[in-house]
């Protein structure tokens, strides 16, 4: 049977008609345009019984601000995934989408749409009370001697934080029991300060799950027994990279069984090499050394003398006492044989490694540290083992079942670090395999007023390999899609960057605006360029307030907080109450009180970098004029990024071009995007880098943008 068969297919048009009555909105022609596309991507996935039997394929649709993308997905996917018995998975990369999709957009489908479905919000363990965790806390406070919850011994106790008291704790612990609450982090009425969550939440490294005491009134299980009965999961990105970390299937639906929607999917490829990163601090892992020492102190009065577990103690403790002097041997050879790039006065440094080659040396120094590691590691591990054998009731262990509650979470905290320091190692330790680029490897160098530390570092420099094995192989099915997909109007920079599958579909849905007639990009004349910092810096003090004064409403985007902060220095006095820069408060903050000044009738200007470049929505007369001061190439500097352009050029390529360009087109149409939110919107974009005008690769980057009216003096 055809999952698009005619039955479905009328299922999602009466569905949008249901949808775009019940709206009073009328028909997208891009929206049309997307919701076929993906229906017919999920209709042309092949299989047998539940096996997937189609190559790996993603359906990639890029849909510009005002197609609707966010309906069009919901009204094709949901009637395909319910047709396939597949669990709908929706990721977005920010909470404010999120929070859209969840209390906006899925209600109004529900309501308006012949459709029958339910959702959740799925969120990792981090965000939910733990019971075990909390009794504890009521058990110790105000009890200097306790040794109930030796969890305790890696936090510190905590007393400094005022909201963390038993009159507090208790009124938690009774707002859940009452059902008042749900546990979840998000629904207390009230903030809840991190240093006080941190101590009555937990991880699946902690968690000792079906034999916690309370495993049966766990608000994370029972948040996560919903998933079971969902039609449609909202997640973000980071949640589904951290359960794909953990082999799919932990926290979210496993891949085989899941369709996945990627919104702001611009993000993913930077998001999954973050969650494959991995670092060591010399100086920190060697204080943790000496923590674990004092912890194994503790923990041998509660294990008998000749049992297995008492035993393991004792190899972690040997194993432990030989890691720490390579540590030292590491310090000494970085410390004396770096050459700190750009050191600060202090001697804050960094270094990178070129080609992800270490020295002979170090190199050996990585190995020992990486075999050390790894036997404490896997000591650790066999300890981990050994408490969870206690909660076995059925069988008698040397460890019992208090002693097993009490220190498993201990012994899992302890494994799992030791696991982050062993990806370093290891990481450094790999040669060099296949075509692709070498990791990324580097070193910082941090000074404190007692102290200095240094902090070693290794990155994967594209995700397409980690995407490829963990999620494109496995699912189902894969939509991606943005406002930003294309860069130079090619789909090649997504390709390479995520390892899309051969077999992938790519869509440009054209946009709703009729950009012409709604605004103008404009490039005035400018005697200094970018490069001639001191000189930029004064002639956009002195040209900035003409621009603006013909405004209400002004966003002016800088690559450059330095240079946002001089300027604002030096125009403040003349425009006292004016300006507001997205350093002076919070963001919502700061966008309130724009909205606030619009709303009076006064003129207000924002000055922001990179992240109000993204993401603020300012629709109508909040945002009526965009000034773009500098093309935003990225920092040169950047390890991950270094490494990148280091690989292309021993290729014969030409990363300026093929990395640097196409990464600023696709930040320059966010910028941009900023300007035009809602159909009837009107305005004007500056651009004040003369090289988007002088530059062979300006042309590109101005074609990329979408067809505004063009003024260039």
């Amino acid at each position: 049977m055809k999952a698009l068969s005619e039955e479905v297919k009328q299922q999602i048009q009466q569905a949008y008609r249901d949808v775009l009555a019940g709206k009073s909105i009328r028909a997208r022609y891009g929206q049309r345009l997307m919701i076929a596309e993906i229906a017919r991507y999920l209709g042309g996935i092949t299989s047998d019984g539940d096996e997937r039997t189609s190559p790996p394929s993603a359906c990639v649709v890029e849909a510009g601000t005002g197609t609707g993308k966010t309906l069009a997905y919901l009204m094709a996917a949901i009637p395909m995934a319910q047709a396939l018995g597949k669990k709908l998975v929706i990721s977005t990369a920010t909470v404010a989408l999120q929070d859209q999709i969840v209390q906006k957009d899925l209600p109004d489908v529900r309501q308006h749409a012949s459709l029958d479905f339910n959702w959740t919000l799925a969120k990792g363990r981090g965000r939910y009370l733990c019971l075990s965790r909390l009794e504890g806390r009521l058990h110790d406070e105000g009890n200097t001697e306790s040794e109930t919850m030796p969890l305790e011994l890696l936090e510190g106790r905590g007393d400094e934080d005022s909201g963390d008291t038993r009159e507090f704790l208790e009124y938690m612990l009774s707002s859940y029991a009452s059902g008042h609450w749900d546990g979840d982090r998000d629904h207390w009425p009230e903030p809840i300060t991190d240093e006080t969550w941190r101590r009555v939440t937990t991880d699946h490294r902690q968690c000792t799950n079906r034999h916690c005491s309370y495993f049966d009134s766990c608000a994370f299980f029972k948040a996560r027994d919903g998933l079971e009965d969902t039609d449609v999961i909202v997640a973000n990105h980071d949640l589904v990279l951290a359960d794909l970390a953990l082999g799919g299937g932990a926290i979210l639906p496993k891949p085989e069984d899941a369709i996945y929607i990627f919104d702001e999917a611009h993000h993913l490829p930077e998001k999954a090499l973050g969650h494959f990163a991995a670092s060591v601090s010399l100086g920190g892992t060697r204080s943790w050394l000496k923590q674990l020492s004092q912890i194994l102190t503790k923990l041998q009065p509660w294990l008998a003398p000749d049992s297995q577990a008492a035993k393991t103690v004792t190899r972690i403790s040997d194993a432990a006492r030989d890691l720490d002097p390579i540590l030292q041997r590491v310090l000494d050879d970085i410390t004396g044989n770096t050459d700190w790039e750009n050191a600060d006065d202090r001697g804050n440094g960094r270094w990178r490694y070129p080609d992800g080659e270490l020295p002979e040396v170090l190199a050996g120094l990585a190995d020992e540290a990486a075999t050390a590691t790894a036997t404490l590691t896997r000591q650790l591990d066999a300890l981990v083992d050994e408490f969870q054998k206690g909660f076995d009731e059925n069988r008698e262990h040397d460890v019992d079942r208090e002693t097993a509650e009490n220190w498993y979470p201990v012994a899992g905290t302890l494994h799992a670090r030791a696991e982050d320091q062993l990806r370093l190692w290891s990481a450094w330790r790999e040669d060099r395999s296949g075509d692709g680029p070498p990791s990324a490897r580097w070193v910082v160098r941090q000074v404190y007023d007692q102290a200095e530390d240094i902090t070693l570092y290794s990155s994967p420099v594209m995700a397409s390999g980690l995407l490829q094995s963990r999620l494109w192989s496995r699912a189902w099915a894969a939509i991606l899609t943005s406002a930003t997909l294309t860069a130079l109007g090619r789909f090649d920079r997504l390709k390479a960057r995520a390892g899309l599958p051969e077999e992938s579909h790519y869509l440009v849905v054209p946009s709703a605006f009729r950009y012409d007639e709604m605004a103008t990009v404009e490039v005035p004349a400018m005697t200094a360029m970018p490069n001639d910092t001191e000189a930029f810096t004064d002639e956009l003090v002195a040209k900035l307030p003409g621009i603006w004064e013909d405004h209400q409403a002004v966003l002016v985007l800088f690559t450059s907080r330095k240079q946002m902060r001089t300027v604002h220095e030096r125009l403040s006095p003349d425009w006292p109450g004016r300006i507001t820069t997205q350093d002076d408060y919070a963001r919502a903050e700061v966008l309130r009180r724009h909205r606030e000044r619009i709303d009076a009738g006064q003129p207000s200007v924002l000055f922001g970098v990179a992240s109000f470049a993204e993401g603020i929505d300012l629709p109508g007369e909040y945002l009526e004029h965009v000034v773009i001061t500098r093309l935003p190439f990225s920092v040169p500097d950047d390890p991950i990024e270094a490494s990148l352009s280091e690989w292309v050029q021993s290729q014969g390529r030409n990363p300026f071009m093929e990395i640097t360009v196409p990464d600023a087109s696709i930040k320059l149409v966010q910028a941009a995007g900023r300007l035009l939110r809602k159909e009837d919107d009107q305005g004007r974009i500056t651009i004040l880098d003369r090289r988007i005008v002088t530059r062979r690769y300006g042309q590109l980057l101005l074609d990329a943008l979408p067809p505004f009216r063009r003024v260039i003096e």
